[in-house]
């Protein structure tokens, strides 16, 4: 008789998650972003932190070229102005054409209508994974964000759902993980969800499976929030007291601090 199939344990994932931590380091792969003005200084950063190389040209001259020599692609709808719409849609029209990795992260789509019919207009245009929080997957999909609507649409969208808030979920419509780490004050930091998403680039750059890479993207930058808050006296210090721990992020700590299952 088969032996059924043995369910993945915290170990299991977090040592996974671990692997594509080092290949961000050992690869150091380049992300163009495509990010909102408030975050584009704290996105840079926290790349470099990772061991990534960020690009943010938004220039109509030159968006083609260097989302064409880059390993993936970020596309962030906070800054919601004609030039990054623009610059959106020739970027991933070169992704498409390179075969290139891009994520979308469609910043408040649930305070502008117009933002949320265009990034459901982005969604169909095949990014590998989606980084949201739970209004702003509510007003994509007109639903609450229980485990069964997150599936269905990741099935449907055929991308990867990375939903963050205190518990982060990430799934592929097959698979789920769920990610406890964090600190509150991350939710006092301006950018912590853009960084996220540039974190999650970083990782399906070096990564084929996009859950995966979420995963270990999430699971990252959640470790290295709580690893700051232990030495930040309030999110003035913990803005840069998370580059210094993302920075020093190893397997030893990832392995030792993961809650994700």
């Amino acid at each position: 008789m088969r032996e059924p199939d043995r369910l993945p344990s915290t170990v299991d994932i977090a040592a996974a998650c671990a692997d594509v931590i080092e290949r961000v380091r050992a690869h150091s792969p380049r992300v163009h972003c495509i990010t909102n003005a408030v975050a584009q200084n704290f996105t840079a950063n926290i790349l470099l932190a990772a061991g990534a190389r960020p690009s943010m040209t938004i220039s109509p001259e030159e968006i083609g070229s260097f989302v064409a020599g880059a390993d993936a692609l970020l596309v962030n709808l906070g800054t919601f102005d004609a030039a990054r719409r623009a610059a959106t849609d020739t970027a991933i029209e070169v992704a498409a054409e390179e075969s290139l990795p891009w994520v979308l992260d469609p910043v408040l789509i649930d305070r502008s209508q117009p933002r949320a019919a265009y990034a459901a207009e982005l969604v169909t245009r095949g990014p590998r994974a989606l980084r949201l929080n739970r209004a702003e997957f509510t007003a994509l999909t007109s639903g609450e964000p229980d485990g069964e609507a997150l599936r269905r649409y990741a099935l449907d969208a055929l991308t990867v759902i990375g939903l963050t808030g205190e518990t982060d979920v990430v799934t592929d419509g097959t698979r789920v993980a769920a990610i406890r780490n964090g600190h509150p004050l991350m939710s006092r930091v301006t950018a912590m969800g853009c960084v996220a998403s540039a974190l999650v680039a970083a990782c399906v750059a070096v990564e084929g499976d996009a859950w995966l890479a979420t995963t270990a993207a999430l699971l990252a930058i959640g470790v290295a929030g709580e690893g700051a808050a232990a030495h930040a006296r309030g999110p003035g210090s913990f803005a840069t007291e998370i580059l210094d721990a993302l920075d020093r992020l190893d397997r030893d700590v990832l392995l030792a601090r993961a809650k994700v299952q």
